[in-house]
């Protein structure tokens, strides 16, 4: 087959596919990383307020932003539209959108009301089937404008997919500061653009591996307050901070279970370390493993029914799974060189890891078996991948080498597609991606 009549057919079939999108998603191969985006046009939000703002251009440009940063959209240029569209109440020209080869559309317009509220009525169409796939408000007050901007996305990301978005989402990470051999590490949180980043503590006590609870709304994590490892939880609504326990020897990598009731760690016992889960309402430990090896860094399967974790029993970390209780302990990684910082999908499929082979580091999916292992991303030294919540999207952090280099944060579809530095104020480390905050 020659690549005109491929590149034909290719088209003719997401000609077709398309006009059929109000029944049928865009269709996502996750084992390939050449996917078209989508071109879709973003028209500004219309602002119906007696005085001008930017409110409605700042709207606009989230969502685009959110859009293209997922790599499955092509926002077009604004200045290629021929239409202008003045109100969302009127069905658009779509033969002027087809020809700037938009195959969906997003109208919207602001109006403010009387108890300093705003209202977003927005539609969403296919330009192909000339059919409205979406059509629906929001009531916001204007300091929650960014998090409108990124369920509307969401929207749209679902609506064209016929997957969860992830843009209305936070991420949780280690901000780093100072010279590299003494280096300030505090607790912060951020959206997952990198936008609206707020450090949680003062950087007095080292912190480490903070990790998200199930709704989003407390984290756990490590801190060596007074020298002592000890398990901490914090609130984020009340800014409330209390403590899970101070263990004997030293403390790594709590995580929350699916259902945010218990934690589960590894605890270290003389020259190894085993894992043992807590349950939050009364802080019993349970232990999990119980060998001289080093055993760490577990996560738990969606369902909480298995547990992953990382050992060296085999003499090298390599990942093994085990049921909840602690049993049935099977090796799922079989390939050259260490595994290690395990974390599961949360649609179940996958388990992202970190890998380390003849002195590249890796961040690599294989499913709960063990099979089909892929790596996504390679660099000087890649680490601590963490999942979106629709399990379709990494973020990892990068250090740079040099005595000026430090860690950043990226993204990159679990396809190896769309790989991004997401922009943080300095360096920045260990991210765990939140649940959708609405």
């Amino acid at each position: 087959m020659t690549k005109q009549i491929y590149k034909f057919i290719t088209f003719l079939f997401l000609f077709l596919f398309y006009s059929n999108v109000s029944q049928a998603a865009l269709e996502i191969d996750v084992s390939e990383g050449n996917l078209r985006p989508m071109p879709i046009a973003i028209t500004t939000v219309i602002d119906k307020q007696d005085v001008e703002t930017d409110l409605g251009i700042d709207i606009t440009k989230v969502i685009a932003s959110d859009l293209a940063g997922s790599g499955l959209f092509y926002p077009i240029n604004p200045k290629a539209f021929l239409e202008e569209v003045t109100s969302v109440d009127r069905n658009p020209n779509f033969n002027s959108w087809r020809v700037v080869n938009a195959e969906a559309l997003f109208t919207a317009e602001l109006i403010y009301d009387e108890n300093d509220r705003y209202r977003i009525n927005y539609k969403l169409w296919d330009t192909f089937s000339e059919k409205s796939l979406e059509a629906n408000y929001l009531v916001f007050s204007k300091n929650k404008w960014r998090n409108v901007a990124h369920m509307i996305a969401d929207t749209i990301y679902t609506r064209l997919t016929g997957e969860k978005g992830y843009f209305d989402t936070q991420i949780a990470f280690i901000a780093e500061s100072g010279p590299k051999i003494k280096r300030i590490k505090r607790l912060a949180i951020m959206d997952q653009d990198g936008q609206n980043p707020i450090l949680l503590t003062s950087g007095k006590d080292l912190v480490l591996t903070p990790r998200f609870s199930p709704n989003g709304k407390e984290l756990v994590y490590l801190s060596y307050r007074n020298g002592q490892p000890q398990v901490y939880i914090y609130d984020i609504q009340s800014k409330q901070t209390y403590v899970v326990g101070t263990f004997p020897g030293m403390t790594f990598a709590p995580r929350f279970s699916p259902d945010g009731k218990k934690i589960v760690m590894s605890l270290q016992e003389g020259v190894g370390s085993n894992i043992f889960e807590m349950n939050l309402s009364n802080f019993e430990r349970k232990r999990l493993t119980n060998t001289s090896d080093i055993n760490t860094a577990p996560s738990y399967s969606p369902d909480a029914k298995n547990v992953v974790f990382e050992s060296d029993k085999s003499g090298s970390q390599q990942l093994y799974v085990m049921d909840s209780d602690g049993g049935n302990v099977r090796r799922i990684s079989f390939g050259t060189g260490s595994y290690s910082t395990p974390v599961w999908s949360p649609r179940g499929d996958y388990i992202a890891f970190t890998k380390i082979s003849r002195g590249r580091f890796m961040i690599g999916v294989m499913f709960a078996d063990g099979s089909g292992e892929r790596i996504i991303t390679d660099g000087f030294h890649n680490e601590g991948p963490t999942w979106a919540p629709n399990g379709r999207v990494l973020m990892f952090f990068r250090e740079s080498p040099g005595e000026d280099g430090g860690a950043m944060i990226y993204s990159v579809d679990i396809t190896g597609y769309n790989e991004r530095k997401i922009e943080t104020p300095g360096f920045a480390s260990d991210p765990s991606w939140s649940a959708l905050m609405n």
